[in-house]
């Protein structure tokens, strides 16, 4: 095989990228994060943690947040990265080996292909798009790239997801014919807030991006945009991204073949977007069906009301002949046979606090990925797939129908409306990304 060949269908590097998968004995990453919030100095501090890398760059849109990270880095150890509020000028400058991407969904496309052709590899948050035809955008480019591209669902690695999975694996559960997955909270109606000028630190045109340019509101920023459509999936792209990725690591099945869903703002109230106030516009209540080949898997979300009838309020049922197994968070996953007489199973959760999130293992496992050449526990290729359900599920609740999907060729078959919602139109001047 010629050496052009090996490359490609070994798929290790970029022709003419600046450096080589591994690094030199010693010798550190140069690493950059793109999103200085709460969410993305937590994965910082893992790089930091790790000893094997050197922040060399912040990206953000807001002044005060990129210096009071910069100084928080040289606190930690001593490093003395570069400031941006335009992550292609990062890209371009610094040239980092690793890039976080932190930011809200809708801008996880766009940074995670220019870092990637930029010759990076990539930790970017789930879920890995705002809309299919960007996630699909963001697997065709790491493909093409050879590089790694973790994405940060830490659940694919805990150590109790991880018993659970092999218990479920196992057959000890029977055969599993329904899922269900739930994530409930308190609330109650949602009351707008008066809109306000953007700090004056923060270029609020370059949060909103590609997506539609909102009123500056504190309801949007910082973090609470998961509930604003046009930049996030509301609690199912947040929440329901995690367990439907449950689902797909424990089936043999790739996708659904059809998926349903319905809810509202019953209790939160309409949503409101005037140039004076706003609230949120996700639903408050979200039930999304999906059938497979072999099995059921429903997902459902209350923001008003959680299961006090049942001992779990988040994780996974798998219904089986033999009993059910819930997998959960703090409460570590059991198993409650059907058989009268048989007990119980129970392994507590192993957590890393005070998040309760595994952001270590998962961050030893990229670097592992980087330079073993082996893939990613969370990598591109199984996240789209687990990313794509919760923005189906989202594109039927718009449509008010179910609809029928082609995991395949990832059509939406027989209803050319339905399909078109599979990527939507960019604000001026950037330019959706070519799948």
């Amino acid at each position: 095989m010629k050496r052009r060949e090996f490359i490609a269908s070994t798929g290790l590097f970029l022709a003419g990228a600046p450096y080589i998968l591994g690094q030199p004995e010693g010798a550190k990453y140069r690493t950059a994060l793109i999103g200085c919030g709460w969410w993305g100095k937590n994965i910082l501090k893992e790089a930091v943690a790790s000893k094997r890398c050197q922040v060399t760059a912040l990206c953000d849109v807001d002044g005060n947040g990129l210096e009071i990270t910069a100084d928080q880095v040289n606190g930690w150890n001593g490093d003395s990265p570069k400031t941006y509020k335009d992550h292609r000028e990062l890209l371009e400058k610094e040239k980092p080996q690793i890039v976080i991407i932190a930011t809200p969904d809708h801008w996880h496309a766009l940074q995670t292909i220019d870092a990637v052709k930029a010759g990076a590899h990539v930790f970017v948050e789930k879920p890995t798009g705002h809309t299919v035809n960007e996630s699909r955008a963001m697997l065709k480019n790491a493909r093409e790239s050879g590089r790694v591209v973790q994405v940060g669902l830490h659940r694919r690695i805990g150590p109790h997801h991880t018993s659970g999975m092999e218990f479920l694996k196992s057959g000890k559960v029977g055969q599993v014919g329904m899922v269900r997955l739930f994530a409930h909270s308190g609330g109650g109606r949602e009351n707008p807030r008066p809109n306000s000028p953007a700090p004056k630190s923060m270029d609020w045109d370059r949060w909103c991006g590609p997506a539609p340019l909102r009123p500056f509101n504190a309801k949007l920023h910082p973090g609470g945009w998961r509930n604003f459509l046009d930049y996030a999936n509301g609690t199912l792209g947040d929440w329901g991204v995690h367990w439907l990725d449950q689902v797909l690591w424990w089936t043999e099945e790739k996708y659904p073949k059809r998926v349903f869903s319905t809810g509202g703002r019953d209790i939160a109230g309409e949503p409101v977007l005037t140039d004076q106030e706003q609230t949120t516009d996700a639903p408050d209540h979200q039930v999304a069906t999906y059938e497979f080949e072999k099995f059921t898997c429903v997902w459902e979300h209350r923001k008003f009301s959680g299961n006090p009838t049942e001992k779990h309020s988040i994780g996974a049922y798998f219904y089986g002949t033999n009993g059910t197994l819930h997998i959960g968070w703090r409460d570590g996953w059991t198993f409650y046979p059907h058989k009268k007489g048989d007990p119980e199973v129970h392994v507590k959760s192993e957590l890393q606090e005070p998040d309760g999130h595994n952001l270590a293992m998962l961050w030893e496992d990229f670097l592992q990925a980087i330079e073993k050449r082996k893939d990613a526990a969370a990598g591109i290729e199984q996240a789209h797939r687990s990313s794509v359900l919760p923005l189906l599920g989202m594109i039927s609740w718009r449509a008010g129908r179910s609809i029928e999907w082609d995991g395949a060729k990832e059509q939406i078959v027989n209803d050319p409306k339905a399909n078109e919602m599979l990527q939507r139109p960019y604000r001026a001047p950037w330019k959706y990304p070519e799948v």
